[in-house]
C-alpha cells in the first residue's frame, strides 16, 4: 500500500486542494451541498458539481460517496491532479471504483512509477480489462522492458474484436523504442488484425515509413487511404514527404505518450459506439492529462463539452489549439460553433471572419460563416460567403448540392425568389431526390402559387424519401390544401401535427385545413394551439400571431377576403 495515502485524513486533503470554502454559499449543509452536487451532476456542471461535492466531502470526510463524486467531478472538469490523492485514499479503504484507479493511474504516469503501475493488480479492480492490458504494456514500455511489453500485448491480441486496437499500440511501442521495420511489419500485415484502419494509425505508420526512408511509400498510401482527398494536415504532410524531409515519429516519442494514447483510444472508441458522453469524457481528459499537446484528445474533449451542454468549457479547450497547428481550423469552427450555442453570434461572426484571413482557401470556412450570418438575417453577406464557398469548390464535387441549397435559402430569405429558384434548381441538378431541397423548393412554390403540380410531385417525392418528417409532412398537406384539395390536406396535417406537436406553423396550418373542411371549432382549437407555442415577441412571417387572432375573431374565410385571396371554395389556378 506503499502508493496510497496513509495518514492525511480526506478532510485535510479537499481543504489543501482549496475547494474546500469554494461551494456557493446557497449549500451550507451536508445534505444540501450533496444533493447541490447531484443536480449539478445532472445538468453537467462539472465545476460546480466539484465545488459542491469537495464542501460536502469537507464535512463528512470518510464517505465513499461523496469520494467518488468528488473524483468524478475533477476529472471531467480536466483537474486530474486534484482527483489523484482522493483516488488513491479511496482505493486505500479497499473500495472498487473506476475513477478512482483512473486517478490513480493517471497519477503515477504522471511520476514516472511504472514500476508501480506493472505491479498492480487490477484483475478484480480495474479500469477495464482492455485499458488495464494495454497500460500495463506501455508500463514495460516505460520501464526500459521492451521484451516483456511485446510479450504482454501479444497475450491481450486473442480477441479477433479489439485485435487491431491492441496491434495499433504494439506497432506504436515497437516505433517507440526505434524498432521501425518491426513496427511496420505489424501495420503491414493482413487480416483483422490490421492495425492501420483509423486516421491516427494512417498518420503513425507514414512517420514510421518515413523514418524507414519510404517516403514516397508513405505518399502512395496516404492516397489510397483517402482517395486523394486532402486537408490542412495532409497537405502538410504530402509536402515534407515529397521534400524529402524524414518526418519525426510524434505520435508516441515516449511511454507516456503512448499511454496517453491508450486512454485517447478508448475514449475514440467509446464515442464511436455511441456511449455515454459524460464517461467517455473521462477517458478524453486523462490523455489531455497525460499529453497536453494530444490535439485530437482536445478537439475530442471539445466536442463532447458541447454535446454534453457545457458550452464555456468547449471553447477553452478550442482555444487551446495553437494558431500554426494544421488542425486550428478545426477548432476555430469548433469555438465559433460554441459561441452560436451561447447565442454569442457576434462573437462567431468575428472568429470566422477572422479564419478567412488565415485560411481562406477553404470552402468550409466560408460556408460555415454564410451559415452564421443567414441566422442572423445578414443575407446578402451570407450569399457572398457561400459563392466564395462555391468558387473553391472542384468542379463535380458532389458536396456542391449543399452550398447551392444553402445560398438559395439566403436569396428566398431576401426577397430574391428567381435566384433562389435557380440555385435549389442547381442543387437537385447535383442531388435529384434530395428531401429537404424538394420540400424547399416546392413549398416555395406553394407560397408563390405558382406551378403547384410541379411544387406537389416534388413535396410527394420528398415525402417518400423522409417520411416521418413533420415539416416536410406539412407541406404535402399545404400544397394540397392550395389546391382545393382539403379532405386529402386534413390527412396530411394531422399526421404533421403527430410528427411536430408544437410547431406553431404546423398548427396554425392544421386550423385553416379544418376551417376548409368546416370543422370550425376544430380550427380554433388548433388556432389556439398554435398562439400557445408561440414566444412572446417572436415575429416568424409564417405564424404571425396578429393574424392568427384575426381568423380567432372573425374566421378564416373574413380574413382571406380582407386580404384578397380566393375563397377556400375556389382551388388556386397555376
Amino acid at each position: 500500500m506503499r502508493h496510497f495515502l496513509q495518514s492525511v485524513s480526506v478532510a485535510a486533503l479537499v481543504l489543501s486542494l482549496g475547494v474546500g470554502t469554494a461551494a456557493p454559499v446557497a449549500a451550507q449543509s451536508l445534505a444540501g451541498s450533496y444533493l447541490a452536487g447531484r443536480s449539478a451532476t445532472v445538468g453537467n456542471d462539472f465545476e460546480a458539481a466539484a465545488q459542491y461535492f469537495a464542501a460536502a466531502l469537507a464535512r463528512d470526510s470518510a464517505n465513499l460517496e461523496l469520494m467518488d463524486n468528488t473524483t468524478l467531478a475533477y476529472i471531467a472538469l480536466g483537474e486530474v491532479e486534484k482527483a489523484v490523492p482522493l483516488g488513491r485514499a479511496i482505493l486505500a479503504t479497499g473500495q472498487q471504483s473506476q475513477a478512482a484507479r483512473m486517478a490513480v493511474t493517471a497519477g503515477l504516469i504522471g511520476a514516472g512509477d511504472y514500476a508501480a503501475i506493472i505491479d498492480m493488480d487490477v484483475r478484480s479492480d480495474g479500469i477495464n480489462p482492455w485499458v488495464d492490458g494495454l497500460i500495463r504494456a506501455w508500463a514495460f514500455i516505460g520501464a526500459d522492458q521492451v521484451d516483456a511489453a511485446i510479450t504482454e500485448f501479444d497475450g491481450i491480441s486473442v480477441d479477433g474484436g479489439m485485435q487491431g486496437v491492441v496491434m495499433f499500440h504494439k506497432a506504436l511501442a515497437l516505433a517507440t523504442v526505434g524498432r521501425y521495420d518491426d513496427a511496420e511489419a505489424v501495420f503491414g500485415a493482413d487480416g483483422p488484425g490490421a492495425a492501420a484502419r483509423t486516421r491516427r494509425g494512417v498518420l503513425a505508420r507514414t512517420e514510421i515509413l518515413s523514418q524507414l526512408g519510404r517516403n514516397d511509400d508513405a505518399v502512395q498510401m496516404i492516397g489510397d487511404v483517402f482517395n486523394g482527398a486532402t486537408d490542412p494536415e495532409l497537405d502538410v504532410l504530402i509536402e515534407r514527404l515529397k521534400a524529402g524531409e524524414t518526418l519525426p515519429f510524434t505520435h508516441a516519442p515516449t511511454a507516456r505518450a503512448g499511454l496517453a494514447e491508450v486512454f485517447y483510444t478508448f475514449a475514440a472508441l467509446l464515442r464511436g459506439e455511441r456511449a455515454s458522453d459524460y464517461y467517455t469524457l473521462l477517458y478524453a481528459r486523462v490523455a489531455r492529462h497525460l499529453r497536453s499537446d494530444h490535439v485530437d484528445a482536445l478537439l475530442l474533449t471539445a466536442d463532447l463539452l458541447e454535446d454534453l451542454g457545457q458550452y464555456k468549457l468547449a471553447i477553452q479547450e478550442f482555444r487551446a489549439v495553437p494558431a500554426d497547428d494544421p488542425a486550428y481550423h478545426v477548432a476555430e469552427l469548433g469555438r465559433a460553433a460554441a459561441l452560436r450555442r451561447l447565442e454569442k453570434a457576434d462573437q462567431a461572426i468575428e472568429v470566422l471572419e477572422q479564419l478567412t484571413r488565415s485560411h481562406g482557401d477553404l470552402a468550409v470556412v466560408h460556408s460555415t460563416l454564410g451559415d452564421t450570418l443567414r441566422s442572423q438575417d445578414e443575407d446578402q453577406a451570407a450569399i457572398a460567403a457561400y459563392t466564395r464557398a462555391l468558387d473553391l469548390t472542384a468542379e463535380g464535387d458532389n458536396r456542391a448540392w449543399f452550398l447551392y441549397f444553402s445560398r438559395g435559402i439566403a436569396y428566398s430569405q431576401d426577397g430574391d425568389s428567381v435566384a433562389a429558384e435557380a440555385d435549389f434548381r442547381a442543387a437537385l441538378a447535383i442531388n435529384p431526390d434530395q428531401p429537404q431541397v424538394l420540400n424547399y423548393l416546392g413549398y416555395s412554390l406553394v407560397e408563390e402559387k405558382r406551378k403547384l403540380d410541379e411544387a406537389l410531385d416534388m413535396i410527394e417525392r420528398a415525402v417518400a424519401a423522409s417520411p416521418d418528417s413533420g415539416y416536410i409532412v406539412d407541406s404535402l398537406g399545404w400544397v394540397y390544401y392550395r389546391l382545393g384539395r382539403y379532405d386529402e390536406a386534413v390527412v396530411q396535417m394531422e399526421r404533421a401535427v403527430e410528427l411536430e406537436a408544437v410547431d406553431p406553423v404546423v398548427n396554425d396550418h392544421l386550423g385553416d385545413v379544418y376551417w376548409a373542411v368546416g370543422r370550425k371549432r376544430e380550427a380554433q382549437f388548433q388556432w389556439q394551439r398554435a398562439l400557445s407555442f408561440i414566444e412572446y415577441g417572436q415575429t416568424d412571417t409564417e405564424a404571425e400571431p396578429e393574424r392568427i387572432r384575426r381568423k380567432l375573431e372573425v374566421g378564416l374565410d373574413a380574413v382571406l377576403k380582407e386580404e384578397g385571396a380566393a375563397p377556400l371554395n375556389v382551388a388556386n389556378d397555376d
